[in-house]
């Protein structure tokens, strides 16, 4: 068996945020954390579960380079035997690492990875952005938000009711520059979700806000606006509030076609432009 690669011991001093963008295994972006002091045992297992899942997607650790045995990461990360074992069953809780019998820790394939993982699809979105990714997961939103508007149409409580008017005033206002339009739109399709009622729906939340990030900005961008059309978004909220399940779900099916639409338009102008790339300029030497 090849010897396995661990890479050299590094010290980290404090926490920082992942920012958006891509990352490669030369520009990891990995988080700079306080190892033994400081922090907490949790902070510190997070922090070393945000480090390898970067590593791991970014193919610094695969079949071919070894994942680290477990004395290497302690060594590496300066921390503790349980530290270092609860890092690896969160990132093998989320598919990117399994134990073999007397075979050590390994990579899974990528198409064995949890994109359903929040963490999983923004490491795999940051390493190489990829517009066919996104489109797939809007197929997933259109077959899950509109039927989340319905039942919250038909199952919002006063909280919940709250909870969209407060998401959909965030608009208006991110839409006069007094609110971040990011955040307000996350915040509008999270709330619709909870008061879906269904705890499946619910649980969504942190993936689609994950998703959200990404695509929001392209759709905008692709739109050629600045910000997501806010009356678009008030027509479903106002069905959600007027009790209207079938105009909640066919307003947010609009929403979510239009992105998905957008989406393969660009896609669809991504693939000609590398394919023209490889073609080359068409010879005109010799021709009549």
């Amino acid at each position: 068996m090849k010897p396995r690669q661990t890479g050299p011991r590094r010290r980290f001093v404090r926490s920082v945020a992942p920012q958006a963008g891509p990352i490669s295994s030369a520009n990891p972006m990995i988080s700079n954390i306080s190892m033994r002091s400081g922090g907490g045992g949790q902070n510190l297992t997070t922090s070393i579960v945000q480090d390898l899942g970067i590593a791991i997607v970014t193919g610094r650790y695969s079949a071919t380079n070894p994942f680290p045995v477990e004395g290497d990461l302690c060594v590496q990360y300066d921390a503790s035997r349980s530290v270092v074992r609860e890092a690896v069953k969160m990132l093998t809780a989320k598919g990117l690492l399994k134990a073999r019998p007397r075979q050590g820790t390994w990579v899974q394939r990528e198409e064995d990875w949890n994109l359903l993982d929040p963490d999983v699809l923004r490491w795999t979105l940051e390493r190489k952005f990829s517009l066919r990714l996104l489109i797939e997961f809007t197929q997933v939103r259109l077959a899950v938000e509109p039927a989340a508007a319905a039942l919250a149409a038909h199952k919002a409580g006063p909280a919940e009711r709250e909870a969209i008017s407060v998401a959909i005033g965030r608009m208006i206002a991110a839409e006069r520059g007094q609110d971040d339009p990011l955040t307000s739109d996350i915040a509008f399709h999270s709330a619709i979700l909870q008061a879906s009622g269904n705890p499946f729906f619910a649980q969504l939340r942190e993936l689609i806000g994950t998703a959200l990030r990404f695509s929001i900005r392209r759709t905008n961008f692709y739109k050629g606006v600045r910000l997501a059309s806010v009356e678009d978004h008030k027509t479903v909220s106002d069905a959600i509030l007027a009790g209207d399940a079938p105009l909640a779900e066919a307003s947010m099916r609009v929403l979510m076609q239009e992105a998905l639409d957008l989406m393969k338009t660009a896609y669809a102008d991504e693939q000609q432009t590398d394919a023209n790339a490889i073609q080359g300029p068409i010879p005109t030497e010799g021709l009549l």
